[in-house]
């Protein structure tokens, strides 16, 4: 009983460790940060969270509706805790339907959506693991549209650049 007592620590602790990269990174993504490295309008972020070991990096894209500049939606792709998959993380502003998740579609093709996780103070978290397929359309994509309702009958989708994408993520230690 305690071995699974400590094991569910361990990966309350991952999680706690993720989310705060999380936070960090996407604090990151709105401040003016150092960069470690730029592909098109992708940057390459890295940290080292409070109580990690090791500088954790993740790809970093803001993008701005051009019809709603106060709808700003930013991508995170990182590596899980334990490094055995790479995840890609949507924020979303705060005050969208959470139901509906984040709809993707890359070059008008639909891949389906993301589901919220969590809302947070600077907006929602969506996330989806990422899979061959999906990162083979990311890597030779030119777009990459991302979808949220405000209401029930309004949707919008915000247009994100894949050009640098492909780079950046073979580069994303």
């Amino acid at each position: 009983m305690c071995g699974l007592r400590l094991s569910s620590v361990r990966t309350l602790f991952r999680i706690l460790l993720g989310l705060a990269f999380l936070e960090a990174l996407t604090c990151a993504a709105h401040a003016q940060g150092a960069i470690k490295a730029k592909h098109g309008d992708w940057e390459t972020r890295c940290e080292t969270p409070p109580g990690a070991s090791y500088e954790q990096c993740a790809i970093v894209l803001s993008v701005v509706d051009q019809e709603r500049p106060n709808l700003t939606m930013v991508v995170i792709v990182l590596n899980t805790a334990d490094r055995k998959a790479r995840l890609m993380r949507v924020i979303a502003p705060l005050g969208v339907l959470l139901p509906s998740g984040v709809g993707l579609h890359v070059d008008d093709q639909d891949l389906g959506h993301l589901n919220y996780l969590q809302c947070l103070a600077n907006g929602c978290i969506a996330q989806v693991a990422l899979d061959e397929k999906l990162l083979d359309k990311l890597k030779t994509g030119k777009t990459m549209t991302l979808g949220v309702f405000q209401t029930p009958e309004q949707g919008v989708g915000v247009v994100a650049p894949l050009a640098g994408f492909k780079e950046a993520y073979e580069q994303l230690p």
